[in-house]
């Protein structure tokens, strides 16, 4: 792996109290959250290290910031100047093309919709990353997420942070539960105006900087434009309703996703929506509203942070969704889940979080829903 040492270099402390100050290495993005975080564990007495994670990304024709840019390296760089501690950048473009990438563009090809934030924090952040800190002999690996670790003697738990609108656990799940201790959430405590309002007071040059809301490999927004980068043309094929009936003609299953009502080209009665994909049959599957509602959902790829679950939890089967009261068993690696009341557009693909008393009991990859008139019971 690449590493690159920037113009502000590392020095020696010699002073007894200052060796023995913890160090952590900072993810560093060039925005606000990270900035703040850096401040905060300096002012707290850690010796701190910002880090910025070089990950190959071409930046497209876009005025949005990217949180893996050549200008989110720079404003990185500016907030380590001011803070006067070293800055190092990381070359990471291998382990995003093959771990997240790739796998971005293969679930797509089966039909599901990926979440590659949570793949990059699975494998990238809290996997290559911290797995690098550890290594250079940081304690600890801190990011500017809107997240909490409870520290409890031996056994440490992820929580929901205060500000509950910016709550970025939804991406953390994937995190091994034997590595959270080696993690520092900084803002944990705070709220993002009261973070904004700190960035402003110490003068930090990304105190104004807008919040990054692309994913990072994907200019302007347009996924679709990115497979084509990566696939052959994709094949048409038929736009059926739940008694095989054919209404129409899809591009490629790659354009389409649980929940699409845009795009479609039918006309009809009333709104049609994309209620499934059959990859092997390249075939989309469309019914009216109702029709999206499913009762539950099989989960596998799972990562467990705490060793027993209630009888009843909550689940949030996408980052912007509202946890839903559930039932959940746990078998052959798999989670089995029951929703109290029947949830909308559950998503192969797409991750579902579990929450008790806002403490994160873990999550998987849904593969599956039920109770719709197409899918598995």
């Amino acid at each position: 792996m690449k590493r690159i040492y920037l113009d502000y270099a590392a020095t020696t402390p010699t002073d007894p109290e200052v060796v023995m100050k913890k160090k952590v290495l900072v993810a560093m993005s060039g925005g606000v959250d990270s900035s703040v975080a850096s401040f905060l564990l300096k002012e707290e007495g850690y010796e701190v290290v910002g880090l910025t994670m070089c990950l190959g990304i071409n930046e497209g024709q876009s005025d949005r910031p990217r949180c893996c840019g050549a200008q989110a390296i720079e404003d990185a760089r500016r907030v380590c100047r001011e803070l006067k501690i070293p800055h190092y950048i990381m070359d990471f473009s291998m382990e995003l093309n093959e771990k997240v990438i790739n796998n971005f563009v293969s679930e797509y090809l089966k039909g599901r919709t990926p979440n590659p934030c949570i793949d990059c924090n699975r494998y990238i952040k809290f996997g290559a990353l911290l797995k690098k800190a550890i290594s250079m002999g940081f304690d600890f690996l801190a990011t500017g997420h809107y997240a909490k670790i409870e520290r409890n003697k031996d056994t440490c738990f992820l929580k929901i942070p205060k500000d509950r609108i910016k709550d970025q656990t939804y991406f953390l799940y994937p995190i091994k539960k034997d590595l959270l201790k080696f993690i520092l959430f900084p803002l944990a405590d705070f709220t993002k105006d009261q973070v904004r309002a700190i960035a402003r007071q110490k003068n930090l040059p990304v105190a104004e900087k807008p919040q990054s809301q692309d994913i990072c490999f994907i200019p302007q927004s347009d996924y679709r434009r990115f497979l084509l980068t990566r696939i052959k043309v994709p094949k048409p094929g038929p736009i059926i309703n739940s008694n095989g009936d054919i209404l129409g003609e899809h591009k490629g299953i790659v354009f389409y996703t649980i929940g699409q009502r845009q795009g479609l080209g039918i006309s009809y009665k009333s709104p049609l929506y994309v209620v499934s994909i059959d990859a092997h049959k390249n075939q989309i599957i469309v019914g009216e509203k109702k029709d999206l509602k499913a009762k539950g959902f099989i989960a596998g790829n799972l990562n467990l942070l705490v060793e027993d679950f209630p009888e009843e939890v909550f689940a949030k089967i996408r980052y912007a969704h509202k946890e839903a009261r559930c039932k959940i068993s746990l078998e052959h690696g798999k989670a089995k889940v029951i929703f109290k009341e029947s949830q909308v557009a559950v998503t192969p693909g797409q991750s579902a979080v579990f929450y008790n008393n806002g403490v994160v009991l873990g999550g998987g990859v849904i593969q599956e829903a039920s109770g719709a008139f197409n899918r598995k019971d």
